[in-house]
């Protein structure tokens, strides 16, 4: 492993690219309940653990350097465009944020965003009229906000693969569906038959 060891150890771009993400969803998730923030919390937590390995400390690179090195003796693991595993693993060897996966996760984040976006406004004017959110996106799921973190984080763990992130992914899709859970139970107590009638013909998380 010839490192170009300049890749990494850049803790201003770990903070600086944690912040962007992180202030970007909050400037359209708005969290107000313990719930809400809980959520939020854990999508933080995700995109802190994401960026600290990409441009912090490569720990996954570490952990697999001999495996890695045996397997793609000519990728110098220790740049940062070797941190695109699947781009690697898959025989990428072209600029890798122009690769497949690479430009698959930048559809996945960006559509991610726009229905957190779309879903908060939504939500937002329900609040404010004290009804039922059931349009928009609401029309087609139940739960967009929670859809629209799992598929930023899937987006993130496309780019970037980690062990941690690859860990935390599953555990956070449990944990929102969950959350969910809880959610439906509240509101069904406050809007009775309304949201019955809605969570009958409306599907959770996928619009088929």
């Amino acid at each position: 492993m010839n490192g170009n060891a300049s890749a990494y150890g850049l803790w201003t771009l770990v903070l600086l690219n944690s912040a962007v993400f992180i202030i970007f969803a909050f400037s359209f998730y708005k969290p107000k309940s313990s719930r809400d923030w809980r959520s939020f919390g854990m999508y933080s937590a995700f995109i802190v653990a994401l960026f600290t390995e990409m441009y912090g400390f490569p720990l996954t690179l570490y952990l697999l350097s001999g495996w890695l090195s045996q397997r793609f003796p000519e990728v110098d693991f220790l740049s940062h465009d070797a941190g695109h595993l699947l781009e690697v693993m898959f025989g990428w060897r072209a600029n890798p944020h122009f690769g497949p996966f690479h430009l698959l996760s930048t559809a996945f984040i960006f559509g991610g965003f726009w229905l957190l976006a779309s879903a908060w406004n939504v939500l937002y004017q329900a609040q404010r009229a004290h009804r039922l959110a059931a349009s928009g996106p609401y029309a087609r799921i139940r739960h967009p906000q929670y859809l629209a973190f799992v598929l930023i984080m899937f987006g993130f763990l496309l780019q970037w693969p980690t062990l941690l992130t690859v860990v935390m992914f599953p555990i956070l899709v449990i944990v929102y569906a969950r959350l969910a859970r809880r959610e439906e139970a509240e509101v069904e107590a406050e809007f009775g038959t309304d949201y019955a009638a809605y969570r009958a013909r409306t599907p959770a998380f996928w619009p088929w």
